[in-house]
Parts: structure tokens; C-alpha cells; sequence
């Protein structure tokens, strides 16, 4: 295999999306989230492609968030905010398609992982996949307003705070059933299926596909907040104290010791 970070192919109408730094759980870095957005542009521009599907490399891993040695230089409010800038362009280019994307995970999706498979239409996983975005106990920053929107459709707010509050993560069957993932599939059977359902998605009216997709995503677009009536919170998070231990703390393999400031 490659060992570039992030490979594509074509197989008829369908795309394939692969992350590839399995030593490193997939765990994305910024080149490798525009790496995903020029993709999105290439399959958008393709009529021959009709759906996209994402997935990990290794078995281990759909992709375990950002490199975290990104944020090892952050320190001012535009910091933050333009990381999550960052990550908001590329989910809401996944989420505007007008192909449809499966999010085909096998192993943890955690973190900006997590909110990767969100913003896909759907969602099939092993039964050894666990799911959630653990920051509070991690790193102490937060997800913008959009991923917090994109997780609130999928869980309801009581379950959303329960997951983030908590920082646990949810396995294969309780993301099941709170609707966070459409299936559940062994692992030796997980390619095969999400190939099946990708061709039948594809054999399906294509302008209905695409009408289907942009209606929910107005319905949703039109209950979210301006992108900057949150960045006040992410700036605060991304500028503390707990967020410089947190990601000290996290790349020394120790736990944090939070201040609250």
C-alpha cells in the first residue's frame, strides 16, 4: 500500500476515501483535511461518481481526530477559531455534496474522527468500533457549533451531554441504538456491505439522491447558530490553561490535572 496519508480511487460510480497513517490510528493533520476537501471537490465535479465513501487504514482505527501535535503552538483566540474554521470548511463540503457519502468504520472514530463520520449521510461500522469525542478528559477544548449541531440531530441533547460531559466512549451496539451508525457489520463482512449499499444507493435516481440530501441539510442549516456567536467559547477553551496541560499532558502519555482556568 501507498504510504502517502491519505489515498483515493475510483471503482465505476464509486469513490474511495481512505486515511493512511495507521500507526497513528489515521489521526488527521491539516494537510491531510485539505487533502479531504480537494477530494470532495474532484468527486463533486465527477458525474460519474454517484457515492463517496470514507474509510480507515489498518483495522484499528476510522481516524482517531487530529494529529494532536498540531496544537503544541497554539496560543492566541484566532488559534482556535481557525482550527475549527478549518475543520467546519471540510464537514460541511462532506455534508453539501450532492453524491452521498458512507463513513465505513472499523475501529475507534473518536474526536474530529467522530465528527468526520457525522457529517457523512451514512454510517457502518464492526462491532469492535467505539465512538465519541472524549475532550473533557483529554485535551479541554470544544467542538464548534456546527459539529455540536451535526451531534445533536444524530443523539438529542440529553445524550449528547451525557457522551460529552462524561468523555465515554459508545461501542458498535449503543451507537446503534441511539442512531449515531445505520449498521453493524462483522469486520470481515464491512467492505462487502458498504460496497453493496454504495451501488445501491448509486443505481438510484441521482437528482433524488441530491434533492433528499440538500433538503435535511437546509432543514438543519436553518436551526444553527452564525459560525461567530460561539467563537467567544472556543477562544476561551483554546486559550486556557487546561488546554495547553491538556495537550502536554496527552503527548507525555499522563493524565491531566485540571485548574479550571
Amino acid at each position: 500500500m501507498s504510504t502517502a496519508p491519505v489515498l483515493y480511487e475510483q471503482d465505476g460510480p464509486l469513490a474511495f476515501v481512505t486515511f493512511n497513517r495507521p500507526a497513528a490510528y489515521n489521526a488527521m493533520t491539516w494537510e491531510m483535511y485539505d487533502e479531504l476537501r480537494a477530494r470532495c471537490d474532484a468527486v463533486e465535479a465527477d458525474p460519474a461518481i454517484r457515492v463517496m465513501i470514507l474509510r480507515g487504514a489498518g483495522g484499528k482505527a476510522f481516524v482517531a481526530g487530529s494529529d494532536i501535535n498540531e496544537f503544541r503552538e497554539f496560543s492566541t483566540p484566532e488559534d482556535g477559531i481557525r482550527y475549527e474554521q478549518h475543520l467546519d470548511a471540510v464537514f460541511d463540503k462532506i455534508e453539501s455534496l450532492t453524491k452521498a457519502t458512507i463513513a465505513e468504520i472499523d475501529g475507534v472514530a473518536t474526536g474530529g474522527g467522530c465528527a468526520l463520520a457525522a457529517a457523512c449521510d451514512l454510517r457502518l461500522c464492526s462491532p469492535t468500533s467505539r465512538f465519541g469525542v472524549p475532550i473533557a478528559r483529554t485535551l479541554g477544548n470544544c467542538l464548534s457549533a456546527a459539529n455540536h449541531a451535526r451531534f445533536l440531530d444524530l443523539l438529542g441533547p440529553a445524550r449528547l451531554k451525557d457522551v460529552l460531559f462524561t468523555a465515554r466512549l459508545l461501542d458498535a451496539s449503543e451507537a446503534l441504538a441511539v442512531g449515531l451508525v445505520n449498521r453493524v457489520v462483522e469486520a470481515t463482512m464491512l467492505g462487502d456491505t458498504v460496497r453493496q449499499m454504495a451501488h445501491t444507493v448509486a443505481s438510484n435516481a441521482p437528482l433524488t439522491i441530491a434533492a433528499t440530501k440538500e433538503m435535511i441539510r437546509r432543514i438543519q442549516i436553518h436551526r444553527r447558530l452564525p459560525p461567530d456567536e460561539a467563537h467567544d467559547l472556543i477562544a476561551t477553551c483554546y486559550t486556557s490553561a487546561d488546554f495547553k496541560e491538556g495537550v502536554d499532558a496527552f503527548l507525555s502519555k499522563r493524565p491531566p490535572e485540571w485548574s479550571g482556568s
